[in-house]
């Protein structure tokens, strides 16, 4: 290859690294057809052109990451009960203190000295969803980020009924869950099954444009973050979307996953109150990134249980510079 064609494409990448909207991708197709076209091209080139620098949300997502080691937030969560002590411990993991307290003459005392408030609906009762709709309105009146995880929307009256109402009468920060989950509180049924997606909603390559374009059109309704998390996670707030890739499809196999990173997120949320979108972006980058890395610590005879452990170990350890090097994302 000429030096001609390698300044133009370096000019070109260039031009990616400046563009926000499906950078990787573009990026990507145009040096494969170069390849292909060329049959060679320099490998050390090839590396000088794919990092220059750091992209500007890179910085961000760092810098949330610390801020929540820094800050240390205190994260009062009323969640279920099958991973309540996960959800705690991946709280302390990542640098936050948690609570967890529910009933109705504690919520609104301890909300008061917390600075976010982690809402999970997973196993609701009669008496948890008063205590959900007190703490929420305390952390209202206080400015405190609040989160909604919708566990199971859709699968049940009680429950779609219940996240619908807490819509209602508490503003949320940002509402994440899975596709099924969040199509279910946009257009008031769903085709849940249990707390998993449906397949039918699944956010895949071929349905990704569609799946932006809703969730973008949920989060500027809603006037809030909407994070949609599965095998590609779509994080909104009506206007920049991210996209992010990090994970492992065997972080399915453990119950509580999703519940963990709703913890996770609202420490995120509460340490970073003026990014907000960027903060609930850096909690599902780690999250995922933590899948990654504890997979890739697990020996032959080790099982789910001990991922479940390697993934707490892996947010643990995390800092920023392996968040800015691992996260996997575009912005569209």
């Amino acid at each position: 290859m000429d030096n001609a064609n390698v300044g133009n494409i370096e000019k070109h990448v260039f031009l990616c690294y400046n563009d926000t909207c499906g950078a990787s991708l573009q990026l990507f197709l145009f040096l494969k057809t170069q390849v292909l076209r060329n049959k060679i091209y320099p490998a050390c080139r090839i590396l000088m052109l794919l990092n220059p620098y750091h992209k500007k949300e890179d910085i961000m997502l760092k810098e949330c990451l610390e801020n929540v080691r820094k800050k240390a937030p205190l994260v009062h969560n009323i969640t279920n009960y099958v991973t309540v002590n996960d959800v705690a411990n991946i709280l302390l993991a990542c640098g936050a203190s948690p609570i967890m307290a529910d009933d109705r003459n504690d919520v609104e005392d301890i909300t008061t000295i917390c600075s976010g408030l982690n809402i999970n609906i997973g196993t609701l009762n009669q008496n948890t969803v008063p205590s959900m709709l007190l703490a929420g309105k305390k952390a209202n009146e206080l400015g405190h980020q609040v989160l909604l995880d919708p566990v199971g929307a859709g699968a049940g009256t009680f429950r779609t009924e219940t996240a619908l109402n807490l819509m209602k009468e508490v503003r949320f920060d940002v509402i994440r869950g899975n596709i099924s989950e969040i199509k279910t509180l946009a257009r008031g049924f769903g085709r849940t099954k249990g707390v998993d997606a449906d397949a039918a909603d699944a956010v895949t390559e071929e349905t990704l444009s569609s799946a932006i374009t809703f969730v973008k059109e949920m989060a500027a309704g809603l006037g809030c973050i909407i994070a949609v998390t599965g095998a590609i996670d779509l994080v909104s707030d009506g206007s920049r979307t991210f996209v992010i890739r990090n994970g492992r499809p065997e972080m399915g196999q453990i119950t509580g996953t999703g519940c963990q990173l709703s913890g996770l997120m609202t420490a995120y949320l509460a340490a970073n109150p003026d990014n907000l979108l960027e903060a609930a972006a850096a909690a599902v980058c780690a999250m995922g990134l933590a899948g990654e890395i504890g997979w890739s610590h697990l020996e032959s005879f080790e099982g789910n249980a001990t991922y479940r452990n390697r993934i707490i170990d892996a947010v643990c350890q995390m800092d920023g510079d392996t968040l800015e090097k691992g996260a996997r994302y575009e912005i569209r």
